[in-house]
């Protein structure tokens, strides 16, 4: 009895209207908005808002002479998401002269609740450590000052087998800036998935980078996991050999890395192959989504599949029939590969 069959309609979903969405973005906050656009033409101050934050100085208007020096920067957490610079600049000037001040935007206008304030020494950012940790910038509100800290790597755990280091360092220089290196490794969480080390030029670059990564639907998929890549984790890596690239595998064996249990060829064949085209598109990695709805008493079990793939605007979705008493992996894995190869078939019709 075959694994997959019956496959029904899988087709784009009905797009959903909403509100426009400058016209919601406007809605939102609007009366601290229009403060902060009251207080920057009545200050002068020019703030330039790229890649999702928004950026007074760096250097602000005057300033001679080179940046300063490492260890001048400071992080400012929990803060009310519609809180401005109108507020937020005064207050950290008051501790000393700054030379930058980025906040993290969303999309819709609110902050995303952190931001860096660079001095113009140390001193002063460890003054305004000391004169605005645990500040109350409204009642009930206590914001966190700490030293910012240059972090500059990134862990990108999930990602499907079939991908290789080439594949991923493309879509990076085509959606993020500053990647110098990109390590590909088996996963220590998850099996038959890849693991990438991300190395960025600097912290900017790595936490705009995480930022695009995890907001910008480019690595999104169930499994995919966008962190900054932990100390333990790294020395852990560190211990082993870097995955091999297919130029580094020899006959049969693959060097350094540990002999998994084969892949069902289905399962080769549909989501891996739907997995790296997708990623060949820079589009990131096919999310699916399963639920069991009907059992047949001829041994057939029903499936709804929606499979979301980041770039296209509306999800597939329809249902697939399997066979419940089939050997090897669990009948959620059969229906997304009939989903996969059904997603695929209908990419090839349209490209002949």
């Amino acid at each position: 009895m075959p694994l997959v069959g019956r496959l029904e309609t899988l087709c784009p979903s009905k797009p959903q209207y909403h509100l426009p969405l400058q016209a919601w973005i406007t809605s939102v906050n609007k009366a601290n908005k229009m403060a902060l656009l009251a207080w920057a033409k009545e200050t002068g101050i020019n703030l330039v808002q790229t890649n999702g934050q928004r950026r007074y100085g760096g250097p602000p208007p005057g300033w001679v002479g080179d940046a300063p020096p490492a260890g001048t920067e400071v992080f400012i957490g929990k803060l009310p998401q519609d809180i401005y610079e109108n507020t937020l600049i005064p207050l950290f000037q008051s501790a000393g002269k700054l030379y930058e001040f980025r906040l993290m935007m969303t999309f819709s206008g609110l902050n995303r609740g952190f931001a860096y304030a660079k001095y113009s020494s140390r001193r002063s950012a460890k003054e305004a450590i000391a004169a605005l940790n645990n500040f109350e910038v409204r009642e009930g509100c206590a914001i966190m000052v700490c030293k910012s800290t240059d972090k500059c790597e990134l862990s990108v755990d999930g990602l499907a087998t079939s991908v290789s280091r080439k594949e991923v360092e493309a879509m990076l220089r085509q959606v993020t800036e500053g990647v110098l290196k990109v390590t590909l490794h088996t996963s220590p969480c998850q099996k038959w998935a890849q693991l990438a080390v991300l190395k960025y030029s600097s912290h900017q670059a790595a936490a705009m980078a995480k930022k695009t990564l995890m907001e910008g639907n480019r690595l999104s998929g169930p499994y995919v996991r966008v962190d900054w890549l932990n100390p333990d984790l790294k020395k852990k890596l560190q211990s082993c050999r870097e995955k091999p690239s297919f130029s580094q595998v020899q006959g049969d064996k693959c060097l350094g890395v540990p002999t998994q249990a084969p892949l069902s060829p289905l399962l080769c064949s549909a989501v891996d192959r739907l997995n790296t085209l997708c990623w060949r598109q820079y589009r990131g990695t096919p999310m699916f989504l399963t639920k069991c709805v009907q059992a047949d008493p001829s041994g057939w079990l029903r499936f709804w599949c929606q499979v979301v793939i980041p770039g296209c605007s509306v999800p597939f979705s329809g249902f697939t029939w399997v066979w419940q008493n089939g050997p090897g992996r669990s009948r959620h894995e059969e229906a997304k590969a009939a989903a996969a190869l059904r997603i695929l078939q209908m990419l090839e019709s349209q490209l002949t």
